[in-house]
C-alpha cells in the first residue's frame, strides 16, 4: 500500500482499517477504482463503510473538478483563489436560492418585531433582545488553545497566510492577552483594543496597597503566592517601581494614562496600519509581556482583548480565530483564561508540540473539557488536535527526509489516537468526525527545500475554515435561530397549567437549596473573620500604646511638631510634600487588619470568580439547561429566567466588589470615628510645649478607650459583613421569584405568530433537505452498537 492511501485513511479517521487495505494491496490507482462490493468486503461495519464511501466520492469529485491527469497526486498547495472559488460551494443556483430564503426570513422577523413593539414588560424586552441578537452576524469562534511555546500564534499566521501578523516567541509568555483575528472591511490592517473596566483596575491597586501591603517582600514563587506574583507583574509592567510608594488615588491620576486616554473614558482604542508587520509592532505593548525596550510603556495589564483585522481575508469572513495566552505558564490568570472562553467556541484547536503530544498534560485537560461541550448539541462541534513543529529534523543526518517526516507524522497521529481511546469518559462525547488529528509545520509558507506541502496539513486547516464560511451554514444557522425563538413564542401561549405549577415548585426548591449553599459559604467566612478579629482585638489592646508611641515619638523635637499638628487637624492622617504618610488610624487598627488579611484575600480574591462570596455566586445555578430537557413546552420561560439569573449574578458581583473595600476599611474607619474627640482636643494645643501636650492627649485617650474601641471596630466590620450577606440572599431570592412570577404564574402577552412560524418552518425544511444525504450517514459509535 502506498503512502497516499495510508495518509487518506488516517485523514478520514479510518486508521483502524489500514491493515486491511495494506493486505489487499490497495494503492492510489486502485483506490479510485474500488467498486461498492470491494468496499463492502474491506470494511464490514456500516458506519465506517458509509464514511469511507462519502469521502471517496468527494475525493473523486475533487479530482474531476481539478482536471488532474497524473500517475501520482500533486501536492502543490492551491492558491487562495483556487481553494475558495465558487466551485467549493454548493453551486451558484443554490447560493441564489439561499440568499432569497435569508431575505424572506428576515422580512418575516420584521413583522414579528412589529407585533412585539406594544409589549413593554420585562418579558417583552427579553424577546426583543433575543430577536435583535439574531440580526448580529454570528461569527464562528475557533479557539486556539495550548501550552506556552506550543506555536499557537505561528499556527494562526500560517493558516491565514500572514507571516508577520501575530507576535511569536519562545523565551517567555509572549502573548499576554486574548487576541481575536478577523477580516477587515477596509484595505488596511486594524487593531481594536478593548480595555478592562476602570473600576477593575482601581480594585487591583486597592488590593496591592491593602491586602498585599505586608507581603511586598515575597521572594518565593510557590502556589500560595501566585496571586501576588500575578498582581505585581501587572503593576510593574504598567507603572515600573513607583507604584510601591504611591497611593491608589495618585496612581489613578490622568497623567499615567495620557497615552491611552480611551481607558479612562471606557471606550475602545483603534490602530490602523498599512502592513501586518507595522501593526504587530504597534500592538506589542498591548499584547506582549516580553517587550525589552525600556523606553516603551506596557499597557497589556489594562487590556481585556485585542481584535486584529486583516484586509480581504476570505478565510475570516464569518470566522474569528482566538489566540489565547498559553495555559501552564506562571501567571495564574492567564492559565485560567481558556476555561472562561472554551464554552463559546464552535471549534477548538488544541495545539501541542509534535515531540510531546501524547505527554502534554495541559492539552489533554483542554481536550477533556472540550469533549464535554460537544454533548447534547453544545456549541463546540469540532475538536482538532494539532501537532506542531513537524519540520524539526536534521536534514544532514536523515537520508530520506520526506519519508522520515511522513513516518514521524503518522506515528504522532496514531499515538494521539491511541491515547484518546484510553479515556473512556471521552468516548461517549466524541461522535462521528468531531475529533480530528493534524500534523503541521507553521513554517509551511517559507517552504524549506526538504519540506513539501504534503508534509504539513496547513492546507487542510484552511479548507476547514473555508467550510465554516460557507453561505449554506450561515443561512441555516440564522433560520434555525429564528425558528427556535418563534417556536418558543408559539409554545409559550399554550396554557400548560399543570406543567407550569410543577415547574414553579421545582424552581422554588432549587432556589431554596442554592440559597442555603450561598449562605453556608458566606457564613463560613463570617465565622473565620469573627475568630480572627477576636485575636486581633486582643493584640490591639496589648500593643496599641506601644504602636502609638512609635508613631508620635519617631522624630524628636520641633521637627515633628508640624507633622503631628497637621495629622490631628486632619483626623489622624497627614501626607508630606515628599509623599511620606503618617496615618494614626491605620497604625492603631494594624493588628486587626493583619489578623484577617490572609483570610480576606481568600474570601474576596482579586479574580472576582472564587472565594466564599464571588465563588458562591458563580456556583449558584437554577439548572435551566436540564429543566429545558424536561419541560420542552416551557423553554421560552426558562430562557427568560436564565437571562434574569445571569443579570442578577452580574449585578451582585459588582456590589460585592465595592462593598468589600468598605468592609475592610471599616476597621480603620471605626478607630478614626472613635478618635475624633481626641484629635479635636489635641489640635487645640498651641504655644510652647504644644508637641508634648498633643502626645500626652493622644496617649491618655488611647489608655481610656482601648478596652472598647477595638471590640467596637470588630463589631462594626462583622455588622457590615452580615448586611452584605443578607443583601446577597435577598437580592437573589426576590429577583428570581419575580422572574418566575412574570414568566410562569402570570398570563404571557405574546402576540399570535402562528403564520410566521409556518413560513419559517417551510424555509427551514427547504434548507435542511440539502443536508439529507449527510443526515442518513450514521456515526461510528452508533454503528458499533448494531
Amino acid at each position: 500500500m502506498d503512502l497516499f492511501v495510508c495518509n487518506k485513511l488516517m485523514e478520514w479517521g479510518l486508521d483502524d482499517w489500514i491493515h486491511l487495505f495494506q493486505a489487499a494491496k490497495v494503492d492510489m490507482h486502485r483506490l479510485y477504482c474500488l467498486e461498492d462490493s470491494e468496499i463492502d468486503h474491506l470494511i464490514h461495519k456500516i458506519g465506517p463503510r458509509a464514511k469511507f464511501k462519502k469521502y471517496l466520492k468527494g475525493l473523486k469529485s475533487q479530482q474531476t473538478c481539478d482536471h488532474e491527469k497524473h500517475t501520482e497526486p500533486k501536492f502543490e498547495e492551491p492558491s487562495f483563489a483556487e481553494v475558495f472559488s465558487c466551485t467549493c460551494c454548493s453551486g451558484k443556483d443554490d447560493c441564489i436560492r439561499e440568499e432569497g430564503i435569508l431575505k424572506t426570513v428576515k422580512e418575516i422577523m420584521a413583522h414579528v418585531e412589529e407585533k412585539l413593539r406594544k409589549d413593554t414588560t420585562e418579558l417583552g424586552d427579553f424577546l426583543r433582545n433575543e430577536l435583535n441578537n439574531l440580526k448580529e452576524e454570528k461569527r464562528e469562534l475557533v479557539g486556539v488553545f495550548g501550552q506556552t511555546g506550543a506555536g499557537k500564534s505561528s499556527l494562526i499566521n500560517a493558516v491565514i497566510g500572514e507571516k508577520d501578523l501575530l507576535p511569536t516567541g519562545s523565551l517567555s509568555a509572549c502573548t499576554t492577552v486574548l487576541i481575536k483575528v478577523e477580516t477587515a472591511q477596509s484595505k488596511q490592517y486594524e487593531a481594536e483594543i478593548d480595555f478592562i473596566p476602570v473600576m477593575e483596575w482601581e480594585d487591583e491597586l486597592w488590593s496591592a496597597k491593602n491586602l498585599f501591603g505586608e507581603t511586598q517582600n515575597y521572594e518565593n514563587d510557590d502556589e500560595d503566592d501566585g496571586e501576588y506574583i500575578d498582581l505585581t507583574e501587572k503593576l510593574e509592567a504598567f507603572y515600573g517601581d513607583i507604584w510601591k510608594n504611591k497611593s491608589v488615588e495618585h496612581l489613578m491620576a490622568p497623567k499615567y494614562f495620557r497615552e491611552i486616554p480611551e481607558f479612562l473614558r471606557s471606550v475602545k482604542k483603534t490602530l490602523t496600519c498599512e502592513t501586518a508587520k507595522e501593526l504587530k509592532e504597534k500592538i506589542a505593548p498591548y499584547t506582549r509581556s516580553d517587550v525589552i525596550d525600556l523606553n516603551k510603556r506596557l499597557f497589556w495589564p489594562l487590556v481585556k482583548c485585542v481584535t486584529v483585522r486583516v484586509p480581504n481575508n476570505v478565510l475570516l469572513k464569518h470566522v474569528t480565530l482566538v489566540d489565547l495566552p498559553g495555559n501552564g505558564d506562571r501567571n495564574k490568570s492567564r492559565d485560567q483564561m481558556w476555561r472562561e472562553i472554551i464554552d463559546s467556541c464552535s471549534t477548538v484547536w488544541i495545539v501541542t508540540n509534535m515531540n510531546r503530544a501524547a505527554a502534554d498534560r495541559d492539552a489533554w485537560e483542554i481536550l477533556t473539557s472540550a469533549c464535554g461541550l460537544t454533548e447534547n448539541g453544545g456549541i463546540c462541534q469540532n475538536i482538532h488536535f494539532i501537532c506542531t513543529k513537524t519540520d524539526k529534523v536534521d536534514v544532514d543526518e536523515v537520508p530520506d527526509v520526506q519519508r522520515y517526516i511522513f513516518d514521524k507524522n503518522m506515528s504522532a497521529k496514531l499515538l494521539v489516537k491511541e491515547e484518546i481511546k484510553k479515556f473512556t469518559t471521552m468516548k461517549k462525547h466524541l461522535k462521528g468526525d468531531c475529533l480530528e488529528v493534524f500534523t503541521v509545520s507553521s513554517k509551511e509558507f517559507i517552504k524549506p527545500k526538504y519540506l513539501q506541502p504534503k508534509e504539513t496539513e496547513i492546507p487542510k486547516l484552511r479548507e476547514f475554515l473555508h467550510c465554516l464560511n460557507e453561505l449554506h451554514g450561515k443561512t441555516l444557522n440564522y433560520v434555525n435561530g429564528v425558528h427556535r425563538i418563534i417556536f418558543l413564542m408559539k409554545e409559550a401561549t399554550t396554557n400548560m397549567a399543570q406543567q407550569r405549577t410543577q415547574l414553579v415548585a421545582e424552581l422554588n426548591k432549587i432556589i431554596k437549596d442554592n440559597l442555603l449553599k450561598v449562605q453556608t459559604s458566606m457564613h463560613d467566612a463570617y465565622m473565620t473573620f469573627d475568630k480572627c478579629l477576636s485575636k486581633g482585638a486582643e493584640n490591639s489592646r496589648c500593643f496599641c500604646q506601644k504602636t502609638l508611641w512609635e508613631k508620635i515619638h519617631n522624630v524628636p523635637g520641633s521637627a515633628f511638631h508640624s507633622t503631628l499638628k497637621c495629622a490631628v487637624e486632619n483626623n489622624g492622617v497627614h501626607r508630606s510634600n515628599r509623599g511620606e504618610v503618617i496615618n494614626l488610624n491605620s497604625a492603631l487598627s494594624a493588628f486587626l487588619t493583619k489578623s484577617i488579611q490572609e483570610d480576606f484575600r481568600k474570601a474576596f480574591p482579586n479574580n472576582g470568580k472564587s472565594g466564599n462570596f464571588y465563588g458562591a455566586i458563580h456556583k449558584f445555578s437554577l439548572g435551566t439547561a436540564v429543566l429545558m430537557q424536561k419541560y420542552k413546552e416551557l423553554n421560552l420561560q426558562l430562557l427568560f429566567i436564565r437571562a434574569q439569573e445571569e443579570k442578577i449574578k452580574t449585578r451582585l458581583i459588582k456590589i460585592i466588589r465595592n462593598r468589600k473595600k468598605m468592609i475592610y476599611n471599616s476597621l480603620a474607619q471605626t478607630v478614626k470615628e472613635t478618635m475624633q474627640e481626641c484629635y479635636k482636643k489635641a489640635a487645640g494645643s498651641s504655644g510652647k510645649g504644644s508637641l508634648e501636650r498633643m502626645r500626652h492627649t493622644l496617649e491618655a485617650y488611647i489608655q481610656e478607650v482601648k478596652d472598647t474601641m477595638f471590640d467596637c471596630a470588630k463589631a462594626n466590620m462583622l455588622s457590615q459583613l452580615q448586611t452584605l450577606m443578607n443583601d446577597v440572599l435577598n437580592t437573589l431570592s426576590e429577583n428570581l421569584h419575580k422572574a418566575i412570577e412574570l414568566s410562569l404564574t402570570r398570563e404571557m402577552s405574546i402576540p399570535d405568530i402562528s403564520s410566521e412560524f409556518d413560513e419559517v418552518t417551510k424555509h427551514q425544511n427547504e434548507l435542511m433537505s440539502t443536508d439529507e444525504e449527510d443526515d442518513l450517514l450514521l456515526s461510528d459509535s452508533d454503528m458499533d452498537m448494531l
